[in-house]
């Protein structure tokens, strides 16, 4: 089992670049390993985030446990909040 992080490193976006950043901290800091998955390769790997997540318009930062949808900064946030991460991460 893996943590996979679709991200990119094109954007023009200053949230989806600080939110990328801090989930990225936040996996290192708890020493989650993750592989980062960067969209901005082609198209079919963006296609391939979306479908994977169910969304045909998702932007990164966008969580799998392997293939399984974890989900997106959002709901990351609400679980570092409530303290939760591993369980959402499907690594609990």
């Amino acid at each position: 089992m893996g943590i996979k992080l679709y991200y990119t490193t094109v954007t023009a976006s200053r949230e989806v670049k600080s939110q990328q950043a801090e989930v990225m901290r936040i996996l290192e800091s708890k020493s989650i390993k993750y592989e980062l998955i960067d969209i901005s390769v082609g198209g079919a790997v963006r296609d391939e985030m979306r479908s994977k997540s169910g969304n045909p318009t998702a932007i990164p930062p966008q969580i799998f446990n392997e293939d399984q949808y974890c989900g997106n900064y959002e709901m990351f946030s609400e679980a570092v909040e409530a303290d939760t991460v591993e369980q959402f991460l499907k690594i609990a």
